[in-house]
């Protein structure tokens, strides 16, 4: 039986109220397995990007439940939420969120700043040799490229060790060569240091890294794909009519 990392039931988010009402989550149910590469796909405001940040507790559901583990996000409070987002969950933005005034290594290591914790010093190395940025520790972000930023930001969602790292269009403003760095460090996680990744994506070559493809559409799981490949991921798309934007 595959281990459950996070699961979803009878998800539902609203936002507005009325005749402007929008459901972006259509009671969704969804599990995320264990120490596997799981990608989301589906067209601009089919609810991806919803259930990702209700996922990491980044936002709420209008009803229905969240788990992550054995822990239902429902019955937590800020402050043990706060707690949970910081050292269970991991979260890579597309637009890297890293703070320009701190080193590329001060970035990574800013969830345990916070939490008054210290790296583990090998983990600390092994973080940083996955994502091949060891000569630029003390660079800012504005000294660093872009896809160099967005490393540093996969590297700072794995600082912590967390059970779950979500990616929200990782590779979304990268060239294709960094798109294809960034995936590799997160495949690696997966299989080299036994991580769960939840990735969105529109991409279908980004897409085919993963172990397994969640479609959505209309705020509702429209289909599912182990084992995908970039040509049946498009053919999935056709048959769905998900536009494919890359």
């Amino acid at each position: 039986m595959i281990e459950v990392a996070a699961r979803a039931v009878q998800a539902r988010k609203v936002y507005g109220s009325g005749d402007t009402a929008v459901v972006a989550l259509d009671d969704v149910d969804v599990d995320v397995p264990s120490g596997r590469f799981t990608a989301v796909m589906g067209p601009s405001g089919s609810g991806k990007s919803t259930l990702l940040h209700c996922f990491a507790g980044l936002d709420t559901l209008t009803s229905g439940e969240v788990w992550v583990g054995d822990q239902s996000l429902s019955d937590l409070d800020d402050r043990t939420l706060t707690i949970l987002r910081r050292e269970q969950v991991g979260f890579v933005f597309q637009s890297f969120n890293l703070v320009p005034t701190l080193t590329a290594g001060e970035n990574m290591t800013l969830p345990l700043d916070l939490g008054g914790r210290k790296p583990d010093a090998g983990w600390f190395d092994t973080v940083v040799d996955t994502i091949g940025l060891r000569d630029r520790l003390h660079h800012r972000p504005a000294e660093l490229s872009g896809g160099q930023q967005q490393r540093v930001a996969v590297g700072r969602a794995l600082m912590t060790r967390p059970s779950l790292v979500f990616a929200d269009e990782p590779t979304g403003n990268l060239d294709s060569r960094s798109s294809a760095e960034v995936l590799s460090f997160l495949r690696r996680a997966v299989d080299d240091h036994a991580q769960t990744i939840v990735m969105v994506t529109h991409d279908p070559n980004a897409a085919a890294v993963a172990d397994h493809v969640l479609f959505l559409a209309d705020g509702r799981v429209v289909a599912h794909l182990d084992d995908p490949t970039t040509d049946s991921i498009l053919e999935q798309m056709i048959e769905l009519e998900i536009p494919n934007v890359v």
